[in-house]
């Protein structure tokens, strides 16, 4: 099964570019979209073969999630359950035979960390959901057959030096914060693996955004800060898992894991 993630920055601008072209080509099973920026309505989008699911955010024009799956889900979180939040659109979680497959959008600490508490209460809200998923708790608490979690999207955080190409310059700023650090370092440490770097544990330069100024793209002055993460007992059935900097449309690129679920 082959599973794929991109933050489109918004995807309206998007399809107005290549993105028909790059799914086509990933050709994923299931494929999630982050930052979507779009309320219910405003595109039509015609995927043959696959199920879609939306998450919005009240606000217009901002963040927002969605998943185009082929296999249909036996059930659909849109939040974490809590009301304080779940207004961004920043969670779209499907049931899948095997697996949960969670799609999330992590919140921005924003210039100077100004909402860096909201972070530090999502980072632990989102570990508490996915550990619940995986024991079989859902939100609301009610009790269901327990499954490993595949989790996957734009978590707003670059872990380790390695993951970004300036590391002592950006030292504390929004994404390599020593708290976005620390909280990204707990879900590992919960049983979650970053499947990317598991399997690639030396390789420099490979990264998932680059910012639109100072020409970052060319240069390859990015940062890996798109991930697929995945329960510790799913990692023997993890066949590949790779970052597609070569395909352009946004300032992230797709990132992919393939699963022998046989």
């Amino acid at each position: 099964m082959k599973l794929a993630s991109w933050n489109v920055n918004g995807l309206r601008a998007i399809l107005k570019k290549n993105f028909d072209e790059a799914f086509a080509a990933i050709d994923a099973d299931v494929f999630a979209l982050q930052e979507t920026k779009l309320q219910a309505g405003q595109v039509e989008i015609d995927l043959p073969g696959y199920h879609d699911f939306w998450s919005y955010a009240e606000r217009k024009g901002y963040s927002g999630t969605a998943v185009f799956s082929r296999i249909e889900p036996a059930r659909v979180l849109h939040g974490l359950g809590d009301p304080k939040l779940d207004d961004e659109g920043r969670i779209c979680a499907l049931e899948l035979p095997g697996f949960w497959f969670v799609n999330v959008y992590t919140p921005n600490a924003q210039n100077g960390l100004a909402r860096i508490d909201h972070r530090m209460t999502w980072d632990d809200a989102f570990r508490d959901f996915c550990l619940g998923l995986q024991d079989g708790i859902l939100p609301t608490g009610e009790s269901i057959a327990p499954k490993p979690v595949v989790m996957c999207g734009d978590f707003n955080v670059a872990h380790q030096e390695i993951d970004l190409k300036n590391p002592k310059s950006n030292r504390g700023n929004a994404g390599f914060s020593d708290e976005e650090r620390g909280k990204f370092a707990d879900l590992l440490a919960a049983g979650f693996r970053d499947t990317w770097r598991d399997l690639h544990p030396d390789l420099t330069g490979v990264y998932s955004w680059w910012s639109y100024r100072f020409n970052a793209r060319a240069n390859n002055a990015g940062w890996r800060i798109d991930y697929f993460l995945a329960s510790a007992a799913l990692m023997p059935r993890v066949q590949h898992a790779d970052i597609l900097c070569e395909v352009m449309g946004s300032d992230h690129c797709p990132v992919t894991l393939e699963l022998d679920l046989a």
